[in-house]
C-alpha cells in the first residue's frame, strides 16, 4: 500500500528564489569593487552632499565634495535591506569620478545610480571601507502616471548681505514645500542658487537643507552661478553638452559654468538651458540653443508626452529685467521655434517676481480673447505659456515695473489692452514680498500650475529684514499679501493642443503577479495496489496516485515542474526499498503548459524506479496561464522471497517555480 503526501500549496521553490535574487542584485549593480579606504592616515571628509536628477525616473545622481583624491563610492541598499541601519550584503555599490576641485580646496566627486526600482525606499552613503559619510534615504515612486514637481526661483544665498537669514528662508520655503507636497517627485531650479559663483560658504547654506539629499533637484544655471566652476562642481547633470557653445563666454570655459542638458521623467522631456549665453559674439548663443532644443526634441520629444523648457533669464517678466537689452534678444530669438517644437511650458527666474504670460505662439498673443488671470487655457497649436517664479528665499524681490509705448509684440513692451497695468504678455503679475515656490501638477491632459507663498513678510524673509523693501507702501508694482503661508497667489489649468484628430490613451497597469500552486484534486486517501499478484518470478501490483491540480497564475509565464520520491515500504521491522516501484506520468486535464513526465520503470527491471527524484510533470518558460491536473499510472515488481507483509511508503512530492 502506497500513502501519498498530504495536500498543500507551495510558491516558488527557495532555490529558485535565491537564483532571482542574485539575478536582480546583479542588475541594480553595474557593480564595482568597493576601493580601499582613502587614507589610512587622515580619513575623508565629505560635505555638499546633494541629491540629483538622472537620465529617467530610474535614475539619481550623487554629488559631493571630499578632502581626499581617493577612489570612492556610492553605497546603495532599498531600506527595507538594512539591518540596525547597517548596510549588509544587499548593497549595491556604483563607482564615482570627480577632479579637483578649483573653486575651492579639496576635491568633487559624483556617481550616477541607476537602475532603481518604482515605490522603493532607498538609503545610501558615499566614501569608501571605514570611512563612510552618514546615511540618507530617498523614495522612488511609480514609474507612470501623474506627478507632481515643484520649481523654485532664485534662492540666491546671499544676496540680502546676510547668508545666514537667506539659507533660513530657502530653509523654511523647502519645509513648506515639502511638508505641503511630500510625494512631489522633482525640485527644479530656476537658477541662482547663490549670490556669487564660487563662494562656498553661500553653496553650504544652500546645500544645508536635508531635503536636498531627499528629492532630486534638477539644477539651473543662473547669471549668478555662471563665474566659476562651483556650479558645475556641485551638480552632475545628465546627458550635458559642455561645449564652449554653451557657456557664456567660450575663451573662459576653464574657469567657469556652462552646459545644457536635457532628460525625461514620466513623460515629461525636461532641456535645461545656460541662457547666460546669448551672444554668439562670446559663445554659441542663442543660436546655439535653439539648434540645442531643436535636436533634442526631434530625437526624443515623441518620446514624452509634455514638453518643459527651464532656463535661468525670463523673457516675459515684469519687474527690472522685464526690458533688459539681452531679454530684448532672447525674446525675438527663442519664441518662435518653441512654438513650432511644441513646448508646452517654460519655467524661468531671474526677475525675483512672479509672472504667468498668456498663450504665446510666435512672440504674439496667441489669442486676443484670454482675458487676464483666466484660470484654464485651452492653448492651440503652437501656443505655449511662460512662467516666472519669485524669490524662494527671500533675499531678493524686483518691484513690478510699468509697460512702455515699445510695442505688444516680439520684444516690446507695450501694456495689455485688456489690462493696461500689466505688460502685454503677462496674464498675472504679482510682487508681495514674501517668498514662493511654484507646484507643476502634470496630469494625463493637463498641467496644473500654482504660485505657492512659502511665507510671510515676517522672518525670515532677508530682503525685508535689511530694510531693503517693505511690507509697507513700496512704490509701483506692490501688492499687498494675499494670504498666509500656503496660499495661492495664482493658479492655471494648461489644456495641451491634440491637433485636429483625437488622441486616445490607454493606461496599462503592470500583470498581477499571480501565483504558482499545487494540491491534491479531491480527497486524499490511501492509494491501495491492493495483493500483489505473483508471477513468475516477481510479485507484481499496479494502481495510480491521487490525482494532482496544479494551478499556475503568474503573469511572467515562468517554467514550473512537479517531482516525486519514494521512501523505502516499511511493515513493522520488514521493508523492501522504493526503488522497486515506477510510475508513467500522465496529464489528466490539460492546461498550465502541462506536459507529463517520462514513464520510470520498476528497479527490479534495472535503475532505482522512484527511489530517487522523478519528474511528474513540467510547463516551459512561456506557457499559458490555467490549471492542469496530473497523475501517474503506477507499477510495483518485488523480488519473488519478499516477506509477506503489510507495506507502506510515503510519496513525496516538490514543486519548482521560477
Amino acid at each position: 500500500m502506497l500513502l501519498a503526501v498530504p495536500p498543500r500549496r507551495t510558491r516558488r521553490a527557495a532555490t529558485w528564489l535565491s537564483a532571482a535574487a542574485v539575478t536582480a542584485a546583479l542588475v541594480l549593480g553595474g557593480a564595482i569593487i568597493v576601493p580601499a579606504a582613502a587614507s589610512a592616515d587622515t580619513p575623508a571628509s565629505y560635505t555638499g552632499l546633494v541629491l540629483g536628477v538622472g537620465a529617467d525616473e530610474s535614475q539619481r545622481v550623487v554629488s559631493w565634495y571630499t578632502t581626499a583624491d581617493s577612489a570612492q563610492v556610492v553605497q546603495l541598499a532599498p531600506t527595507q535591506a538594512l539591518v540596525g541601519g547597517d548596510f549588509v550584503a544587499s548593497v549595491t555599490t556604483f563607482s564615482a569620478t570627480g577632479a579637483a576641485n578649483v573653486s575651492t580646496t579639496g576635491y568633487n566627486r559624483h556617481a550616477v545610480l541607476t537602475g532603481l526600482n518604482e515605490n522603493t525606499q532607498y538609503s545610501y552613503r558615499v566614501g569608501s571601507d571605514g570611512n563612510w559619510s552618514q546615511t540618507y534615504s530617498f523614495k522612488t515612486q511609480s514609474f507612470e502616471g501623474d506627478f507632481d514637481f515643484l520649481f523654485f526661483g532664485d534662492p540666491q544665498i546671499g544676496s540680502s548681505g546676510n547668508t545666514t537669514k537667506d539659507g533660513a528662508g530657502w530653509a523654511d520655503t523647502l519645509n513648506v514645500a515639502l511638508t505641503a507636497n511630500p510625494n512631489a517627485e522633482l525640485l527644479v531650479s530656476g537658477g541662482d542658487q547663490v549670490e556669487t559663483a564660487n563662494t562656498e560658504s553661500q553653496w553650504d547654506a544652500f546645500l544645508a537643507p536635508d531635503q536636498l539629499r531627499q528629492y532630486p533637484w534638477a539644477a539651473t544655471i543662473g547669471n549668478h552661478d555662471v563665474g566659476g566652476k562651483a556650479y558645475e562642481q556641485h551638480f552632475y547633470t545628465p546627458n550635458t553638452d559642455y561645449s564652449a557653445a554653451y557657456y557664456k563666454d567660450a575663451t573662459k570655459k576653464s574657469t567657469t559654468s556652462g552646459g545644457d542638458y536635457w532628460y525625461i521623467y514620466k513623460d515629461v522631456l525636461f532641456i535645461d538651458l545656460n541662457s547666460n549665453s546669448y551672444d554668439s559674439t562670446s559663445g554659441g548663443g542663442d543660436a546655439a540653443h535653439v539648434k540645442y532644443v531643436t535636436d533634442v526634441i526631434n530625437a526624443h520629444g515623441s518620446e514624452a508626452k509634455y514638453k518643459v523648457l527651464v532656463y535661468h533669464h525670463s523673457i516675459y517678466s515684469a519687474a527690472d529685467h522685464a526690458k533688459d537689452a539681452d531679454n530684448k534678444v532672447r525674446r525675438t530669438d527663442f519664441p518662435a521655434t518653441f512654438s513650432q517644437l511644441g513646448v508646452d511650458l517654460v519655467l524661468q527666474g531671474h526677475d525675483h517676481v512672479y509672472t504667468r504670460s498668456y498663450e504665446i505662439k510666435d512672440g504674439v498673443k496667441a489669442n486676443p480673447n484670454e482675458q487676464p488671470g483666466q484660470n484654464d487655457v485651452f492653448v492651440g497649436e503652437g501656443g505655449v505659456i511662460y512662467m516666472t517664479a519669485n524669490s524662494s528665499s527671500g533675499s531678493k524681490y524686483y518691484d513690478i515695473t510699468q509697460p512702455d509705448s515699445s510695442g505688444t509684440s516680439g520684444a516690446g513692451n507695450g501694456a495689455d489692452p485688456l489690462n493696461p497695468g500689466n505688460y502685454w504678455y503677462d496674464s498675472v503679475e504679482n510682487q508681495e514680498h514674501v517668498r514662493s515656490y511654484v507646484k507643476v501638477q502634470v496630469k494625463a491632459d493637463k498641467l496644473v500650475v500654482e504660485g505657492v507663498r512659502s511665507g510671510t513678510c515676517d522672518a525670515p524673509n532677508g530682503a525685508v529684514e535689511a530694510g531693503r523693501v517693505s511690507c509697507g507702501a513700496d512704490g509701483a508694482g506692490y501688492t499687498a499679501p494675499g494670504g498666509g503661508v500656503g496660499s495661492l497667489i495664482d493658479s492655471v489649468t494648461i489644456h495641451p493642443y491634440h491637433g485636429a484628430g483625437q488622441d486616445i490613451q490607454v493606461d496599462v497597469p503592470t500583470a498581477a503577479p499571480g501565483e504558482f500552486g499545487w494540491t491534491i484534486d479531491g480527497h486524499n486517501g490511501l492509494v491501495d495496489m491492493g495483493t500483489a499478484q505473483e508471477q513468475s518470478n516477481f510479485f507484481q501490483a499496479t494502481g495510480s496516485i491521487n490525482p494532482i491540480s496544479v494551478s499556475d497564475t503568474r503573469s511572467s509565464l515562468a517554467p514550473w515542474s512537479l517531482s516525486g520520491v519514494l521512501g523505502d515500504f516499511t511493515d513493522g521491522t520488514k521493508t523492501f526499498s522504493g526503488s522497486f516501484l515506477g510510475w508513467s506520468p500522465k496529464v489528466a486535464a490539460a492546461g498550465a503548459g502541462a506536459v507529463a513526465g517520462s514513464a520510470i520503470a520498476s528497479g527490479f527491471d534495472g535503475g532505482k524506479g522512484l527511489s530517487v527524484s522523478r519528474v511528474l510533470g513540467s510547463a516551459a518558460q512561456g506557457h499559458e496561464r490555467g490549471q492542469a491536473q496530473l497523475g501517474a499510472d503506477l507499477d510495483l515488481k518485488l523480488p519473488i522471497d519478499t516477506a509477506k507483509g503489510s507495506y507502506r511508503a510515503t510519496l513525496t512530492v516538490t514543486a519548482l517555480a521560477g
